[in-house]
């Protein structure tokens, strides 16, 4: 099995220490390195921390949306991609994803109900799912909803071609056990 993930973000982050610390080899990698028409990168898995979509914290959107058809080949092709909440008041922010999703900003904490059924819900252990902060919430979505609060979706799941996408709003690091699955596979799939 190998294990490998790429962080898009501006600049390092601690996060991917975290997912080092999880047994996850992890790439920093750059709004401008996923634009380049010319960078290959082989992964098991893609992560977008929170605040993508907040220009106050990050420049990557303009990125996303210029590599949204790699983005849905790395996916079809078998890879998995994590995205956090947008910390944005554009509904548009996930726009550059292979599949809908409609999103409303609303920080704050939330009690969450958990389809334990759903592998992904396991991005969860360890938290006290009935005070969990979320950056908002997800008004449309493709997918299953793995967790929601108040009947409002904060985490999905779609199956895309070979690979699949998780969609969060839940604003945590995701469990290392989470981290472990999700980040596995195989092979590496081609960016």
């Amino acid at each position: 099995m190998i294990y490998r993930a790429g962080l898009l973000w501006d600049s390092k982050l601690l996060f991917s220490r975290y997912i080092e610390e999880s047994g996850v080899p992890c790439e920093h990698i750059t709004p401008h390195m996923i634009a380049a028409p010319f960078y290959r990168g082989r992964f098991v898995a893609l992560i977008i921390p929170t605040g993508f979509a907040n220009q106050g914290y990050s420049c990557l959107l303009p990125a996303l949306k210029a590599s949204s058809s790699r983005i849905q080949r790395f996916v079809s092709l078998g890879g998995h991609l994590l995205v956090f909440g947008a910390s944005s008041e554009r509904e548009d922010a996930y726009d550059w994803l292979p599949l809908k999703i409609r999103y409303h900003h609303d920080y704050g904490c939330r009690n969450l109900e958990i389809d334990t059924s759903h592998y992904a819900s396991v991005l969860l252990e360890g938290y006290d799912t009935s005070a969990i902060e979320c950056d908002g919430y997800f008004t449309e979505h493709d997918g299953c909803v793995v967790a929601s609060s108040c009947g409002n979706p904060v985490m999905i799941a779609q199956r895309v071609g070979r690979g699949e996408i998780v969609a969060t709003t839940v604003h945590e690091y995701p469990s290392g056990v989470f981290l472990k699955k999700f980040c596995s596979a195989p092979e590496e799939t081609l960016f």
